[in-house]
């Protein structure tokens, strides 16, 4: 296991576990830990290895948000440099993004840039007690990490209700607007979330990271991604990958993908 000092790292197989690593603060994401996070997201990104991101908190809180005594200054000022050289924004704001799938586990409380990485994910699994809050107005600013963008997707009175009053929401609310996907017993969230990233990461990884793409596309630009679907499904049907799989389907056979 790697430590890029806030963040825990692991490989574990085809998937790559992040771990905020600042329980004795609720994880509060501090400088450090937003550059060492767009580190181990750039890892996810370039390493062909690594197929699935899994996104959790260590110990008993998923995060309690930013860290404003670290980071204010820098907010204040502009000149807070949130995505370090070479790095991938988590969010997805300031470079592109990653570009395998992310799932995340949370439990605890999950505040402000931790409703946003939930916004930002792919999946997301929610221990049953977790507790929710996007509290940037209660603070005198804003969400400033793709709330105001992404969180309307799920429904524009379901945003508001939560982005304007900054109150706390719990996991059933959370599964009801979307904001999850999957409620599990205390506990165990981490566990369903490796579940449900080893189902992604078994199938054919090129297939996902074009599915994922062209979904992205199309919440900017539905007619673009369109376009693209033939010329792609035909780039796929080249690949060595799905002639496997077409020669396990007809052989009714077990097919490992390889990526090519």
């Amino acid at each position: 296991m790697g430590c890029m000092t806030r963040v825990l790292t692991e490989r574990l197989g085809s998937l790559w576990l992040m771990g905020l690593n600042r329980p004795e603060k609720r994880n509060a994401a501090d400088l450090a830990m937003l550059h060492d996070l767009a580190r181990a997201y750039a890892v996810l990104h370039t390493d062909r290895d690594l197929r699935v991101g899994v996104l959790y908190g260590v110990g008993d809180h998923f995060t309690g948000g930013l860290d404003l005594a670290d980071v204010g200054p820098g907010l204040a000022s502009g000149d807070l440099a949130l995505v370090p050289p070479g790095g991938i924004d988590p969010w997805g704001l300031h470079t592109e993004p990653v570009a395998k799938p992310v799932v995340m586990a949370v439990q605890g409380t999950c505040l402000t840039l931790g409703v946003e990485l939930a916004l930002a994910a792919d999946v997301v699994v929610a221990a049953a007690g977790t507790r929710f809050a996007q509290l940037e107005v209660a603070r005198g600013i804003m969400a400033f990490g793709g709330a105001t963008v992404r969180f309307p997707r799920l429904g524009w009175g379901d945003a508001m209700r939560w982005l304007l009053t900054g109150d706390f929401f719990d996991a059933a609310e959370a599964h009801r607007i979307g904001l999850v996907q999957d409620v599990v017993p205390d506990g165990t969230q981490l566990e369903r979330a490796l579940e449900v990233a080893g189902r992604i990461a078994a199938q054919a990884p090129l297939a996902v990271q074009a599915t994922l793409a062209n979904a992205r596309q199309a919440r900017t630009d539905a007619a673009v991604a369109s376009s693209r679907l033939l010329q792609t499904v035909r780039m796929l049907a080249g690949t060595q990958d799905a002639r496997r799989a077409m020669a396990a389907y007809l052989s009714k056979q077990p097919v490992e993908f390889t990526g090519e």
